[in-house]
């Protein structure tokens, strides 16, 4: 079992995000996940990530506040222990329209290894 603490996380930048901080709770450890990896996302109001598509699948979860995802053109609010996937490939922007802070959880398998 790893166990990581909160206050060890450590900050990463995601490309073609706004207006967030991020905090990878697990992943890319000795001892940690193998499949995949967690984020923890701050998004302040009028922040948010895209429109853009990734080769993976990826599950957002809220855990306060609320994001307005968007994927062809339909948009979807989802507030505090909603969650989304996000299929590969699939074109997606993500909002905060609110005027609070937006929490989020991100799960994303590691990228393919290159030989």
């Amino acid at each position: 079992m790893l166990v990581k603490r909160f206050q060890d996380a450590k900050p990463y930048d995601a490309p073609n995000h706004r207006g967030v901080s991020g905090l990878r709770l697990q992943g890319f450890e000795e001892g940690g996940p193998t499949n995949q990896w967690l984020g923890y996302s701050q998004f302040l109001p009028g922040g948010g990530a895209g429109p853009d598509a990734t080769p993976f699948e990826k599950v957002y979860v809220v855990l306060e506040g609320e994001m307005t995802v968007i994927v062809g053109g339909q948009e979807t609010v989802l507030v505090a222990m909603d969650s989304c996937t996000i299929e590969p490939g699939e074109v997606r922007e993500i909002v905060n329209r609110s005027n609070h802070v937006c929490k989020m959880l991100v799960v994303i398998p590691y990228p393919p290894k290159v030989n």
